[in-house]
């Protein structure tokens, strides 16, 4: 018995070659970073994105988005072609944006077009953090600028989902002037009696928290969403105290009055529809209530 049990050979799990591991199509299973879950992709991306079992928000590409939300067949994009140049002659800054334009299918960090969502005509803009962490740089305020214009012109509602890590530092001030040139676009939009709706994703940050993001008539977030303009760590060493766990959160923007509600992926179509029912158009200009 004693001998039996030094020589038996015992039976180990075995580990995967190289070889299965090429099999096995790359992006099958995603892994929940909130509650560790290891689900299908497919399955993830069935239930826009939310996590089947803790309802973690995960990041929703920019088409996913807007295919879920408007009318099948609606959605005409502007500027599609417009790519970013290298004004400041940053090293490898052009190599960086092709390399991200290969790997998210984007020419830049937000798309922008018209559509109807159940009905109702709208411009929409979305943001997208797979390239560049939706950093805002002089063509993303371009063409985020051209959509508000064309919402105006149009006498439509201008609907913009935010998700960006600030302004893209590869641009420098021209960068930080896109703030000052959107927001003065919404200003004239909201003077004329146009339509803002603003929904903040994870994350929202920098310049365009303290811009475009914040001037909706509407400012919306989803569960969890960071949102703020400087660093945690950077506010704690300014006012040199601890901040509450939460703090930056979209509950936490809430229950502070800078948001008026935060919403779950899977109600956002609902609410957007009634916002938008409320304001029906008025007379034959096309323009929204507010």
């Amino acid at each position: 018995m004693l001998k039996e049990l030094f020589t038996k050979k015992k039976k180990y799990a075995s580990i995967p070659s190289e070889q299965m591991k090429q099999d096995v199509p790359e992006g099958i299973m995603t892994k929940c970073p909130k509650c560790k879950k290891i689900m299908y992709t497919k399955e993830l991306v069935k239930n826009l994105r939310v996590c089947i079992s803790c309802h973690y928000h995960h990041p929703m590409p920019s088409r996913e988005r807007i295919a879920s939300l408007l009318d099948e067949g609606s959605f005409c994009e502007y500027d599609a072609e417009m790519i970013s140049e290298n004004p400041l002659q940053f090293p490898d800054y052009l190599e960086k944006l092709e390399a991200d334009r290969r790997k998210s299918n984007l020419n830049e960090a937000v798309v922008t077009g018209e559509g109807t969502l159940n009905g109702y005509p709208l411009v929409i803009a979305v943001m997208d953090s797979a390239f560049r962490m939706g950093s805002m740089g002089s063509v993303v305020g371009e063409k985020i600028t051209r959509a508000v214009e064309k919402a105006r012109e149009l006498g439509v509602p201008f609907l913009i989902f935010t998700a960006s890590g600030g302004a893209r530092m590869q641009e420098g001030v021209l960068s930080l002037m896109q703030m000052a040139k959107t927001s003065a676009a919404l200003k004239r939009f909201s003077e004329e009696g146009g339509l803002i709706i603003s929904v903040m994703t994870h994350p929202t940050t920098g310049g365009v928290s303290a811009s475009f993001a914040s001037l909706g008539d509407y400012n919306f977030a989803e569960p969890g969403a960071l949102i703020g303009f400087a660093g945690r760590r950077v506010i704690e060493q300014t006012v040199r105290e601890e901040l509450p766990e939460d703090f930056q959160t979209a509950e936490f923007l809430l229950k502070h009055g800078q948001l008026d509600a935060v919403i779950h992926r899977h109600e956002l179509k609902e609410t957007l529809t009634n916002v938008l029912d409320i304001h029906q158009a008025r007379g034959d200009d096309g323009w929204w209530e507010n």
